[in-house]
């Protein structure tokens, strides 16, 4: 083709054809160009939601702690404080990046989160292992993934970010995927954290999806704290992070996010717009901009029955709010006695409930089996809760930690005598209300089939 032009080798009718075609390439290119300059928008919007917590100049923001020494030291100030000399020599700054030569207290923010999305980079010399501490709490597991490093036996050749401590066999223990870079490259991690459920992504994969992270202080027995530091572990041999940054997600995003786990099945029950589907007490009750809301309180109840289900709402409580889920309820009666159960829906932190009794406040089943505490929105925030009924067990998860799984069958101690032991098959759900102002939205059921 050399020293010939397109003109003089193609016919005047291709020509013609490709001057048709030249303004759907254009147009082509423009909408790529658009695409790719809004989605570089929404990254850098992103990004910009984001905080550094490591200036990469000195250690402002981060202390010393090894918590391992610091939960059994009778005077928690006074351990701090022998740890923190030791913190500035085994740990440094180097060319914005924190460094550490795999001894001494872990490094940990000064500040507590609750929900947040953490992203930073790291990289590791042979045979360390090291990992971070979620709110903290151990741990997600990075380490050297080489056969030569010998830990294939514990599971080093299935990856980095796995969560350790969830125990061997346990949902996240192991990374989904082997992500890790050559060993002496910089590595690439982000961890999200909704209440205990814990999503973690190694060099954009995603390693662990959306599991508890285990309490490894308690041994799993209450879920893992609703706030706390990060911490990143020294454990033996050199570790190095930079762009060390967190960005703190509220409790829209943090209800969208968790609504959209595990949708497969259900089906709404409330159309936000009348009561089709409702009876009861529907008069004591108004609707709102999509949501149920209790004018004076009274019962409503589904028209259909369930037996095993699970149940997804939002609800929202002002100061002082109570009210109640109504469990396989015969459509008579006190839900708190007749039916499963009552679940208790209530503002834990209002002074006039105080003294009650432990199974009594949110998500409790009323007078049977206590809830953890701690885990609620701020009055006046939505709420995102779950419930889980298969048989007599009855399992509760608000905003992403589990607060209850207990088995009703097995309870032989109530809070009165007039609690009835029997558990019926089924029955009809609905909204216990003992006051105004509790407010409910986006009410989903999944019947599940009993086995």
């Amino acid at each position: 083709m050399k020293g010939k032009t397109l003109k003089s080798v193609w016919p005047a009718t291709c020509l013609a054809f490709l001057g048709m075609l030249s303004p759907l390439y254009a147009e082509t290119a423009e909408t790529a160009e658009t695409a790719e300059t809004a989605e570089t928008a929404e990254t850098a919007e992103s990004e910009a939601e984001f905080t550094a917590l490591f200036n990469g100049v000195d250690f402002s923001g981060w202390h010393g702690d090894n918590p391992h020494d610091t939960i059994k030291a009778k005077d928690r100030a006074a351990s701090l404080a022998s740890q923190a000399k030791e913190f500035t020599n085994s740990w440094r700054v180097e060319n914005g990046e924190l460094i550490n030569n795999g001894e001494g207290p872990y490094a940990t923010t000064d500040r507590d989160y609750g929900d947040f999305e953490l992203a930073l980079e790291f990289r590791i010399a042979p045979g360390t292992d090291s990992g971070i501490y979620l709110r903290g709490t151990p741990q997600v597991q990075i380490w050297d993934t080489t056969e030569a490093a010998g830990k294939w036996k514990h599971g080093a050749d299935k990856g980095s970010g796995g969560l350790w401590n969830n125990g061997r066999g346990a949902p996240g223990r192991d990374p989904l995927v082997h992500a890790d870079r050559p060993l002496g490259e910089w590595n690439t991690l982000r961890a999200r954290m909704l209440g205990s459920r814990t999503w973690i992504w190694v060099n954009d994969q995603l390693v662990v999806d959306g599991v508890f992270l285990r309490n490894y202080w308690t041994r799993g027995k209450t879920p893992v704290p609703a706030r706390g530091p990060i911490m990143l572990q020294t454990h033996g041999g050199e570790t190095r992070w930079r762009n060390i940054r967190l960005r703190e997600i509220g409790a829209e995003e943090a209800n969208e996010l968790l609504s959209a786990l595990d949708t497969d099945g259900f089906e709404t029950i409330f159309t936000g717009a009348d009561f089709t589907g409702w009876q009861g007490d529907v008069e004591q009750y108004a609707i709102v901009d999509g949501a149920l809301i209790s004018r004076q309180g009274g019962n409503i109840f589904t028209e259909r029955t369930v037996r095993d289900f699970d149940w997804k709402l939002e609800f929202k409580l002002p100061p002082g709010g109570n009210n109640g889920l109504a469990i396989r309820y015969p459509g008579q009666g006190n839900p708190a006695y007749v039916g499963m159960c009552e679940l208790q829906v209530l503002d834990n932190d209002a002074s006039q409930y105080a003294k009650l009794d432990p199974r009594q406040y949110h998500g409790s089943v009323y007078g049977k089996a206590a809830a953890e505490r701690g885990y609620q929105r701020p009055v006046g925030e939505w709420n995102f809760q779950v419930v889980r009924v298969r048989g007599s067990r009855i399992e509760v998860e608000l905003n992403g930690t589990p607060i209850l799984n207990t088995d009703l069958a097995k309870i032989t101690e109530f809070m009165k005598g007039n609690f009835k032991a029997a558990i019926p098959d089924s029955g009809h759900l609905g909204f216990a209300g003992h006051g105004q102002g509790s407010s409910f939205r986006e009410i989903w059921l999944r019947p599940v089939p009993a086995k």
